[in-house]
């Protein structure tokens, strides 16, 4: 990524911050009655997208459970936050200020955590990707949320990409026939490369926190995107290979992924890697007559049968498709149901099953069947 009217170098911290405030100015004037939201961790960089919001009117944040000092202090700090803002007991915090949903910016192995405090509460749960460390966590969090009726949602940042909803749109109005091959490439140089903070590394490069490494991280894109693309179809099968490239920046974890997923009629090659030369989210879809290829967020380009090539900007999303939490609060509201979406309970519990089943693949290396 690129901003052109800075003349110097950026951090990972200062692009992503830029990035998350340009997309709240756009979108952040849509939720007339701001819900009220309780963080829950702050050792997820992602914090930083919520936290840039604090006092912007488009969200109201009640409250911040974290247990690390250092962590609130560095945050407080940043962000102009009031002491009273902070507590250490998430329950405590949800009891008192009775918030219309919880938003995790924790570990990934620590989610279930948050639905098991907050479900019997009636309280809903939106998590950073992927929705957990492992299969069997997510099948408790789904069991939580069937039992209390509550919203169990992960966010993807690419879900809010205008390209891939024009990719999707254009499928889904048959302008290339049958899906036959999807291509997802999602990583960057490595976290520890790109200037992730260190309580970040801390837990995504421990394979209990995380559940793995590139292969989570990043190949949950691909797994909830064609999902997504499949109307919520499973695959038959999953075969992946992982690599190693790092040992000795990432001792515990995979580095590099590639993930294959047999449909009956099509097929998904998922690439993800804390290896690539760039940062790099990218989505390509062939079809019977034709091929569309989101190269970025807004870009996109496509070729059909006839050699018509083309070029396209994709339009900013409209609300409430555009933006996490004007989506959350539409789900809230029961605006939209939430059931067959990217950030849906039933779409990421597949996305588990694929994960699941790519990490037995590269432990075994044999194909496994769903």
């Amino acid at each position: 990524m690129s901003i052109p009217y800075l003349n110097k170098p950026i951090s990972y911290l200062q692009k992503l911050i830029v990035v998350l405030t340009l997309a709240c100015i756009v979108t952040g004037s849509f939720a007339q009655q701001p819900i009220r939201v309780v963080i829950a961790g702050l050792n997820h960089d992602h914090v930083h997208g919520i936290l840039s919001r604090y006092g912007k009117g488009d969200v109201n944040i009640v409250g911040i459970a974290e247990t690390d000092k250092q962590l609130q202090q560095k945050y407080s700090k940043l962000y102009h936050l009031p002491d009273s803002l902070f507590f250490t007991d998430l329950k405590a915090l949800v009891l008192q200020k009775k918030p219309d949903a919880v938003l995790g910016y924790n570990a990934v192995g620590k989610h279930l955590e948050l639905v098991e405090i907050c479900a019997p509460l009636g309280v809903s749960v939106m998590v950073e990707k992927p929705l957990a460390a492992t299969l069997q966590q997510a099948k408790r969090m789904e069991a939580l949320a069937n039992q209390y009726h509550t919203k169990v949602l992960t966010n993807y940042e690419t879900t809010w990409y205008p390209s891939y909803q024009y990719v999707y749109d254009m499928v889904s109005k048959d302008s290339i026939g049958q899906i036959h091959k999807m291509v997802v490439h999602d990583g960057h140089q490595g976290p520890k490369e790109i200037g992730c903070s260190p309580e970040f590394l801390s837990w995504l490069t421990d394979p209990n926190l995380n559940g793995a490494g590139a292969l989570n991280d990043f190949g949950c894109y691909g797994a909830d995107l064609m999902t997504w693309f499949m109307q919520g179809q499973k695959p038959i099968a999953v075969t992946a290979v992982t690599r190693h490239y790092k040992p000795d920046v990432y001792p515990k974890v995979d580095d590099d992924a590639t993930i294959i997923l047999e449909y009956p009629k099509a097929t998904g090659q998922i690439e993800a890697s804390w290896n690539w030369p760039f940062s790099i989210k990218d989505l390509e879809v062939f079809g019977q007559t034709g091929y569309f290829h989101a190269l970025n967020n807004v870009n996109i380009i496509s070729r059909m049968r006839e050699n018509i090539q083309g070029t396209k900007t994709a339009e900013p999303l409209a609300a409430p498709i555009n933006d996490p939490i004007i989506y959350l609060t539409a789900v809230l509201q029961n605006k939209i149901p939430a059931l067959n979406d990217q950030s849906s309970l039933k779409y990421n519990m597949i996305v588990m099953e694929i994960l699941d089943a790519a990490k037995r693949s590269a432990a075994t290396g044999k194909r496994v069947v769903l």
